[in-house]
């Protein structure tokens, strides 16, 4: 009996640690073109990491601790301008998730191109995600309140994008005026139907709308229940 304990440790070292399966990695692309101003920049940090920390998104994110989340949230603008904001973590504890909360929070805002180069955006969050492979679903989040006007059309770039086995969702942000009314709900769902038609990607892929920057954290809190609830409940 003894013999066999021993021989089962030395099989155990051998094999080295066990790492946990990978449920979902989920990149978050958040837009900082010049369209954006400093207190909408502010807005939308403070509100990825106020989604992060609502109770519901939370306990979806620790539901399954043997097949943990990994996030990461990069900037774009330009072509030539995409920065890390979060590297990739596991969220495997709430220590992690406070983590990268804490490090949003934190975050200054840079020097940034004035261009929107969503395609690029699309191009960028594959290249993140291409190096999640084993995780059983790979999620890019894209912010975004205005079409593209540099570099590849996000047209052409979903079409490269068809077989990665991504899925690309959409949060589309409309103006925060309450002033402009009918003129406001237009706008959005004209913005809306151009990220429909030309950039989410995937069976189940989707497009979630914020009323202005101050409607972010809500609707960035629902996006990020649905797309949770979703694949656990495939799971289950």
């Amino acid at each position: 009996m003894i013999r066999a304990a021993v021989m089962a440790a030395a099989l155990a070292l051998l094999a080295g640690p066990v790492v946990a399966e990978c449920r979902q990695a989920l990149a978050l692309g958040l837009d900082v073109s010049g369209s954006v101003d400093a207190r909408e920049y502010r807005l939308q940090m403070d509100g990825v990491a106020t989604a992060l920390n609502a109770q519901e998104v939370r306990e979806k994110l620790m539901l399954m601790p043997a097949a943990p989340v990994r996030v990461m949230v990069f900037e774009w603008s330009g072509p030539a301008d995409q920065a890390v904001v979060v590297p990739w973590t596991v969220i495997d504890s709430a220590a992690a998730l406070d983590g990268v909360i804490a490090a949003l929070r934190a975050t200054q805002r840079r020097d940034a191109s004035p261009g929107t180069a969503l395609g690029v955006a699309m191009s960028e969050g594959e290249r993140h995600l291409r190096a999640q492979s084993a995780c059983w679903k790979r999620t890019l989040d894209l912010s975004g309140d205005g079409k593209s006007n540099l570099g590849p059309r996000p047209r052409d770039m979903r079409a490269r994008l068809e077989r990665s086995g991504i899925t690309i969702n959409a949060l589309v942000i409309g103006v925060n005026d309450p002033d402009m009314g009918d003129i406001r709900q237009a706008e959005i769902a004209e913005l809306s139907s151009y990220f429909r038609a030309e950039v989410v990607l995937g069976p189940d892929a989707f497009v979630q709308t914020a009323i202005g920057f101050t409607d972010y954290a809500r609707a960035m809190t629902q996006k990020l229940i649905r797309e949770l609830e979703g694949l656990v409940l495939s799971r289950l």
